[in-house]
């Protein structure tokens, strides 16, 4: 089982065999409105019909769409502003699913087990309910446990294991 392989890489040849899974959040194979629109898109912007879409690619389609909505939202391109205006940003992905923002700049997004078909694309065996909220940090692991991502106050750190801000 792979964990970055998408249909993408599938074109370069037969070195990954029928049957073989991948997890991700994206495939190209999924039948979604949001991702044919996605697809002729992509299409349509490099001329290259043959080429497909990938995790990475949809990831910052989505990055961008959210980006340009906290833009509105925040009336001005100051980092600061914008940055605060991300957390809770939504869109209906490529994937079907609606994603958002969290305040620890992790997405939730759908996991996703494809499996390689005879036609040298992945299907959908299987796929979350709904997006799963990322965590910057495992519970698993006793440093990373202590550790917070929340970029919003008084936290307002990817990595403290207390508030930046304690006395306010």
């Amino acid at each position: 089982m792979a964990f970055s392989i998408g249909d993408r890489e599938l074109l370069g040849g037969d070195i990954f065999p029928v049957g073989h899974l991948a997890a991700w959040n994206y495939y190209q194979s999924i039948k979604s409105p949001e991702n044919e629109a996605f697809i002729k898109m992509w299409a349509d912007f490099n001329e290259q019909r043959e080429k497909t879409t990938n995790d990475p690619m949809e990831a910052t389609f989505i990055g961008f769409r959210m980006w340009a909505q906290a833009v509105v939202q925040a009336r001005t391109t100051d980092v600061d502003a914008v940055r605060q205006a991300m957390y809770g940003q939504r869109i209906k992905a490529p994937s079907g699913f609606e994603v958002v923002m969290n305040t620890n700049h992790h997405l939730s997004k759908p996991v996703m087990i494809g499996k390689i078909n005879s036609s040298g694309t992945f299907g959908v065996i299987w796929q979350s309910i709904n997006p799963v909220r990322a965590d910057a940090w495992s519970k698993y692991l006793p440093e990373s446990a202590k550790r917070t991502a929340d970029w919003t106050f008084p936290w307002v750190c990817g990595g403290c294991v207390e508030p930046t801000f304690k006395e306010w």
